[in-house]
This record gives structure tokens, C-alpha cells and sequence, in this order.
């Protein structure tokens, strides 16, 4: 039984071995790709090496920068948040926050990439390069924090600007309206004015034909009268004046 054992355990190790000889050999080559630029190839190489051991630091790591090589800055960073950190040197844990907030300044999230590089710089103080992104993840939040405050501005200001132009469009209707209305008015106040002049009119009393036929008799007769009495004065006033002019 101790020798079954033995053998069993013989077996189990040179197991092992194999798995981890393929392991290296799955990263070796996703190395080599990486090296070459084919970020695609290293992606594949880094994923057979993880189905060969789910917890290897290094085939999650390195998965996680293929991943960010080809701007795949979701996957890159739930890459990351998948490491177990569990055992890892600083240093590890270090660039682990590092990479982190190099994808989230990509996506220009430059608040949540400053937490990271700051929590990198706990766990390794004089890492100057994660310094140096830190310093421009800040510069960008700025100039982010900045822009935003003139746009709002600027939303503010067309806003107002649009609010004073309808309110003046308004007014110009407002006033086309009125005057409108005033035309109508005086229109309205002229058709009362006929009315009234046709009322007036037809609330005069109306002359038949013959009343009117004996009315302008009546005229031409006095004006016959008067035109006898007229030439009988001048008549009188022209024997007065021959009688007084001796």
C-alpha cells in the first residue's frame, strides 16, 4: 500500500509538472506575440495558459495587457478585478492598481485613475512612473473640470439667449396681435358709423312721388312770387329815384 502510495504520488507530481510546463509554455508564447505587436495572438496564448491553471498571476496580468493593447479597457479592467491578490508581493499589487489606472484614464474616467494610481503609490512609494500618470491624470481632470464649467456656462448663456429671443418673438406677435385687433376695431367702428347713417336714413320719413312732384311746384311758384315782388320793388324804387333827380 506505501509503495502504491508512492507511486501514486510520483504520478501526481509529474502532473503537475506537465501542467505547469504548459502553463509557461502558453505565456512563453503570448510573450513572444506580445513582443510583436500581435495583441490578438498574446490574447489567445494568455487565455490557453489560464484553462492550464485559472490562477496564474501572470496569465491573468498579461491577459489583462493584451486586452488594454487593443483598447478593450472593459475587459482589461474586470481582468484585473479577477487577480487574487491573495499572497502578492506589493509590487504585484502595485502594478496591478497601476494598469487599472491607465485603462480608466483611457476612458477618461481621470477621478476614479487618480484613486488608482494613488493606491499604487501606497503599496510602492517611489514608482515614478505611476507618479508621472498621476500628475496627468490630475492635469486632466482639470482641464475636464474646467471645459465642463464653460459648457454649462456657454447652455446658460444660449439658454437665456433663446428665452430673450422668444420673449421678443412674442412680443412682435403680442403687438401684430394688438394691432390687428385696433384695425378691426376702426373697421368695425366704420361699419357702425354706415349703419348708424343708413339707420338715421331709413328711419327718415318717406315722400311719395306726387308729394314730391307738388313740393318742388310749390318751389318754382314761390320762387315765381318772389321774383314778381322783386321786379314790382325795382320798379317803385326806379320811379322814386326819377322823381328825386331834378
Amino acid at each position: 500500500m506505501k509503495r502504491f502510495a508512492l507511486v501514486s504520488s510520483a504520478l501526481l507530481l509529474i502532473a503537475i509538472s506537465a501542467f505547469a510546463q504548459n502553463e509557461r509554455k502558453a505565456i512563453r508564447k503570448g510573450n513572444n506575440a506580445f513582443e510583436d505587436k500581435d495583441f490578438v495572438e498574446s490574447e489567445v496564448q494568455y487565455r490557453k495558459a489560464l484553462e492550464t491553471n485559472i490562477h496564474s498571476f501572470k496569465g491573468k496580468f498579461n491577459l489583462a495587457d493584451a486586452q488594454f493593447k487593443q483598447e478593450k479597457y472593459d475587459d482589461a479592467l474586470k481582468t484585473m478585478d479577477e487577480i487574487n491578490q491573495t499572497g502578492l508581493s506589493s509590487t504585484q499589487k502595485a502594478m496591478i492598481y497601476h494598469n487599472k489606472g491607465n485603462a480608466l484614464f483611457m476612458q477618461q474616467k481621470f477621478q476614479e485613475s487618480i484613486d488608482a494610481y494613488k493606491n499604487a503609490l501606497k503599496l510602492n512609494p517611489n514608482d515614478s512612473e505611476t507618479k508621472y500618470n498621476l500628475s496627468e491624470a490630475q492635469r486632466m481632470l482639470k482641464q475636464q473640470q474646467q471645459q465642463q464649467n464653460k459648457d454649462n456656462k456657454d447652455n446658460k448663456d444660449n439658454k437665456d439667449n433663446k428665452d430673450n429671443k422668444d420673449n421678443k418673438d412674442q412680443n412682435k406677435d403680442d403687438k401684430k396681435d394688438q394691432d390687428k385687433k385696433d384695425q378691426n376695431k376702426d373697421q368695425n367702428k366704420d361699419q357702425q358709423d354706415k349703419n348708424k347713417d343708413q339707420q338715421q336714413q331709413d328711419q327718415q320719413p318717406k315722400i311719395s312721388k306726387q308729394d314730391a312732384e307738388r313740393m318742388l311746384q310749390a318751389i318754382q311758384n314761390n320762387e315765381k312770387d318772389i321774383q314778381e315782388k322783386m321786379k314790382q320793388e325795382k320798379a317803385k324804387a326806379a320811379k322814386v329815384r326819377v322823381i328825386k333827380n331834378w
